[in-house]
């Protein structure tokens, strides 16, 4: 007979385009136990909340009425705030006695205790926030693409380049951004406390595949700095060619002023 799902746990991230500082979240929940590196929130017997710096909410086993009077009060808080671009759920399933592992795309644990759930969190908000990533990532590659076909239609860029260095300082930021989201990869000190915790860091690493993501995210930002590098440096040559070419002319019409002068 076919063993029934005992006990369900539901984590909803949302995650954002701006990051929130730990201790912004500190003053919004108070009562929260806090860390450099997340807030944790009990909220009045509705399940709890994970708050993340770099921009993500996990809302455990919390009603929809709840989540959104939640992020409500976020962004009164913070009224310029970016809306929230990326929601993602995930569904953890306690049975007592079994191995940890998936199963039909549900993360089985024999227990689901505060630190296990917090890694379960952890992981989610991580997915969610690459998402984001992956998005902006993906339009700049976009619009990298547009500006090196005009190169190879036309065979030059505009001699106007501030748009162009305009666009550069915006994928830089964006490079920064996400290379900062290499260290939320590392492996969680509480995983070295408990073996099962660490089998479950590393089964949800494997099914949200945030490594690969993330060596993808790297090649497409690698691949947009070359392409930018290469039209910075067409628009500079012909930049440089204008110039002389303005040099010569100036040289030879001194040259004419001085015969008809002479003459």
């Amino acid at each position: 007979m076919e063993r029934v799902d005992m006990t369900p746990h539901t984590f909803d991230a949302v995650a954002f385009v701006d990051n929130v500082p730990i201790r912004e979240l500190e003053a919004l929940f108070p009562g929260g136990r806090g860390s450099p590196h997340d807030l944790v929130v009990t909220l009045d017997g509705e399940g709890t909340l994970f708050a993340f710096p770099f921009g993500a909410l996990v809302f455990l086993d919390v009603p929809s009425a709840r989540r959104e009077a939640e992020l409500t009060r976020l962004r009164r808080a913070r009224p310029r705030l970016t809306p929230g671009v990326v929601r993602e759920s995930f569904v953890a399933v306690e049975r007592p006695g079994e191995p940890v592992g998936f199963r039909d795309g549900r993360l089985v644990v024999d227990r689901l205790t505060p630190g296990r759930a917090g890694i379960i969190a952890l992981t989610v908000a991580q997915s969610a926030a690459m998402e984001y990533y992956e998005r902006i990532v993906d339009d700049l590659t976009s619009r990298t693409r547009g500006l090196v076909e005009r190169l190879e239609v036309r065979g030059f860029v505009p001699m106007r380049t501030r748009q162009l260095h305009r666009f550069i300082g915006e994928a830089i930021g964006t490079r920064s951004e996400v290379l900062s989201v290499l260290h939320l990869l590392d492996k969680p000190d509480a995983t070295w406390d408990d073996p099962a915790m660490d089998r479950i860091y590393g089964e949800l690493r494997g099914e949200f595949d945030l490594v690969d993501r993330y060596g993808a995210l790297e090649l497409k930002l690698k691949s947009v700095q070359e392409a930018l590098e290469l039209l910075v440096g067409t628009a500079r040559d012909r930049r440089l060619v204008a110039l002389e070419t303005a040099i010569v002319v100036l040289i030879v019409i001194e040259i004419v002023l001085g015969w008809a002068r002479a003459g």
